[in-house]
């Protein structure tokens, strides 16, 4: 039996979130009987399940809500904002039933009669006095004992709507039923064959069960999950130890079996991981029945608009992100959007509309909470900061309008003239933004008065394994996640880009833009045979790792870079837990422990002491408002190529003789995978000999390269369309930092693959 509860609970959790969401639709649409029909069949469903189960108490509330569902269905009782509220209401109360159940395995000893009552109100008030049923009701019916037996409750609902109560017929009725009868009594009989009968038949009964088979799932238990991940981490860690193995012996006889383990590891891991991803409207599924809530509280009407709901992500950063989203759904409801009067007098709609979407890029997941309210007011902000003693009126007045928006991230900050019970007191906003950079996230957001808001959220897909970029600093190595990672600046006395110091402080002059600098070493407090950089250096030879954290780019001082590889993200140990600048720890496939940069404690010592050069900033900041980071090259044909750098995976340097041929298209190993070569001046445009420099695109576990001539540079600029092209994996030209360039289309290469792999199959199958 306790099992039977078990998944009675599990199964009506997911009934009451689903409720939620068509509770609200249906009062947007009260015509809708497909939606009404739904609700009423899933609280038809809790209500049967519950007199088989023997849980009286969940039973007469879910039957007093039935009671009202069925009013709205018969059209007997229409439906109103008040009586919605009451359902859901009434929904409330069951959850709070069925969390009891959850945790302490009984109902427990509340008191529903206040809800039943005004359920039963509602019910008995504009209806008609029912006659006196034909047959006995469930309600009153047996109780199942302890020993049960396994049964779905879709089955269990059907059983009790079996049995349900039958009305006895009015007077009208019965005289319909008595002329069909005499109708029938005069009509001939036909008599049909066997065959036509059993031919009828099995179209309706076959169909049922396919579709239930069709959707078959099983019920695992999350520890089980987090065993499973537990292990296949491991032997991730191990598979990094034996490829570093091979490295070093290139004559090995273990070389192939091991890289076919590699293989088979990797495909495990993400099964594995697909085991837990969940869609992320799991997360979303509450949110309706708030705005619904708020709306009605706050005197607005509010419409919820949701695009990607069934983008997946882990389950560990699902859980983790549902009370940040929640947050700023809420903040876009009572501070973003206006009442209806100050939208009407503003020219907009009545409605103001909440905007959520959700899509993959790179092997992150974005998160977009967007509004066509207000808008953020910079000149109240930059007021509220001067009052509340964070800036002088002189150091207000100086800063742009971005570093002013980014003081609603601090904490007791608040606009708000009054404190409601919505919101008011400053805390939130800086809590949010805490927990998305918790898991490795990042937050910015962008604003236009009058016009709404948009906050973006930047989060990677798990939390387990992630992909780093490992560097070198004062003989030490330590992992920097890439999602963070815009790109690598060699620095040296021969290159074109150098360190320069301003107050003292190391900056980078990038593209028309200064760039504060984080000295690791420093920071650290590294020793190492390198002296590593010092103001007024001329002669440091190293990298400088362009990052992005949120809205703010810095760059980070490094001696070299070692390697970019997929690492299981380990927790600092209670020992280490209250150290700075560190988020975790790793084992490289050496056998060597190295700790994981936190990005945002790092950048929180660049805040301290921003570096403001307006002279220097203003041409970069008017592109970065409307741009986007793009890679410029040279191919064999005349022309410069263009394609946004965040398409683009890696750039790597192949051996082309290396270079084999399988089904007619050349490839190359890479990272244990077959990677396809491809060119936009055809078979002319890769090399027979010597090296190639090729650009990785991937989408979706796919990857293929795009063979290439020389790299020119790395712009920030808007990539328009000024004139479209009919040539193959080109969008059309534009101008991008001043020069006349084909952008290119990687979806374009990344389709040419899946088509290839699609032919072969049907090939095989045949």
């Amino acid at each position: 039996m306790d099992e039977l509860i078990t998944d009675f609970v599990a199964e009506t959790t997911e009934s009451l979130s689903v409720l939620d969401q068509e509770l609200v639709r249906f009062e947007q649409s009260p015509n809708d009987s497909e939606i009404l029909g739904n609700i009423f069949r899933m609280m038809h469903t809790i209500k049967g399940t519950c007199g088989f189960l023997g849980l009286p108490r969940l039973e007469k509330v879910a039957h007093a809500g039935e009671d009202v569902l069925g009013k709205f269905r018969d059209g007997t009782l229409q439906p109103a904002p008040e009586s919605v509220t009451l359902i859901l209401r009434c929904i409330d109360q069951i959850r709070s039933i069925v969390d009891n159940l959850a945790s302490a395995g009984t109902e427990g000893d509340g008191d529903d009669s206040a809800i039943i009552g005004e359920l039963r109100t509602l019910a008995d008030g504009p209806a008609e006095p029912s006659e006196e049923p034909a047959a006995p009701s469930v309600d009153g019916g047996p109780v199942l004992s302890d020993e049960g037996f396994p049964v779905a409750a879709d089955l269990l609902a059907e059983v009790a709507l079996a049995v349900a109560p039958v009305q006895a017929p009015k007077p009208k009725q019965q005289q319909q039923l008595r002329a069909v009868q005499t109708s029938a009594a005069d009509a001939p009989i036909v008599v049909r064959n066997e065959p036509e009968k059993s031919e009828a038949k099995p179209d309706s009964k076959v169909d049922a069960p396919k579709d239930r088979a069709g959707s078959q799932t099983i019920r695992v238990n999350v520890e089980v999950l987090e065993n499973l991940m537990t292990l296949v981490s491991e032997m991730v860690l191990t598979r990094n130890q034996l490829l570093q193995l091979t490295r070093l012996s290139e004559d090995s006889v273990f070389k192939e079996p091991i890289q076919r383990l590699s293989r088979t590891t990797t495909e495990l891991q993400e099964g594995v991981m697909k085991t837990r991803m969940q869609p992320i409207g799991n997360a979303w599924s509450k949110l309706p029945r708030i705005v619904r809530d708020l709306a009605n509280e706050l005197g607005k009407k509010i419409n919820i608009d949701m695009h990607g709901e069934d983008t997946e992500l882990d389950r560990q950063v699902l859980e983790l992100i549902q009370d940040p989203l929640t947050h700023m759904v809420r903040n876009s409801a009572d501070h973003g959007l206006e009442t209806p009067d100050e939208r009407l007098a503003g020219g907009k709609h009545e409605t103001g509309t909440i905007r959520l979407s959700a899509f993959h890029e790179g092997g992150h997941i974005i998160i977009e909470i967007a509004d066509d309210g207000r808008g953020l007011n910079t000149e109240r902000i930059r007021a509220k900061i001067v009052e509340r003693g964070m800036a002088t009126s002189e150091e207000a007045a100086a800063m742009d309008e971005s570093q002013v928006n980014q003081f609603i991230m601090k904490p007791g900050f608040s606009t708000a003239e009054k404190v409601t019970k919505v919101s008011g007191r400053g805390v939130g906003m800086d809590v949010v933004r805490s927990n998305i950079e918790k898991i490795g996230g990042t937050i910015e957001f962008r604003s236009a008065f009058g016009l709404g808001s948009t906050f973006t959220i930047k989060i990677p897909l798990t939390l387990a394994i992630i992909s780093s970029l490992v560097v070198q600093c004062g003989g030490e190595r330590f992992a920097l996640p890439q999602i963070a990672v815009n790109e690598v600046v060699r620095i040296s006395e021969r290159s074109e880009h150098r360190i320069e110091s301003l107050k003292g402080l190391p900056v980078l002059r990038l593209r028309d833009s200064l760039l504060p600098l984080i000295n690791l070493r420093q920071i650290l407090k590294l020793d190492g045979e390198s002296t590593g950089w010092s103001p007024g250096c001329n002669t440091f030879e190293g990298y400088v790792v362009i990052c992005r954290n949120g809205s703010q780019v810095l760059g980070i001082i490094v001696d070299s870079i070692a390697d970019a590889e997929e690492i299981v993200v380990k927790p600092l140990s209670a020992i280490l837990g209250t150290m700075r600048y560190f988020s975790g720890n790793t084992i490289l496939g050496d056998g060597r422990v190295i700790l994981i940069l936190d990005l945002n404690d790092l950048a929180s010592d660049i805040a301290q002491e921003p570096v403001q050069p307006s002279a220097a900033r203003e041409p970069a900041e008017d592109i970065r408002k409307s741009g986007e980071s793009a890679l410029l090259f040279h191919t064999q044909a005349e022309g410069m190529k263009a394609v946004p750098l965040s398409r683009v995976h890696r750039i790597e340097s192949f051996d082309m003789a290396t270079v084999e041929v399988v089904q007619g298209n050349r490839v190359v190993q890479y990272r244990d995978q077959l990677l396809p070569l491809m060119s936009l001046d055809g078979e002319e445009g890769i090399r027979r000999e010597g090296r190639q420099t090729v650009l990785v695109f991937g989408s979706d576990g796919a990857a293929v390269g795009l063979a290439i001539e020389t790299i020119v540079d790395i712009v920030y600029d808007e990539l328009a369309i000024r004139k479209p092209s009919r040539s193959a994996g080109v969008r059309g030209s534009g101008i991008v930092a001043g020069r006349a360039v084909d952008i290119i289309e990687p979806e374009y290469f990344l389709a040419q693959i899946a088509e290839d792999v699609c032919t072969a199959e049907l090939e095989v199958a045949a």
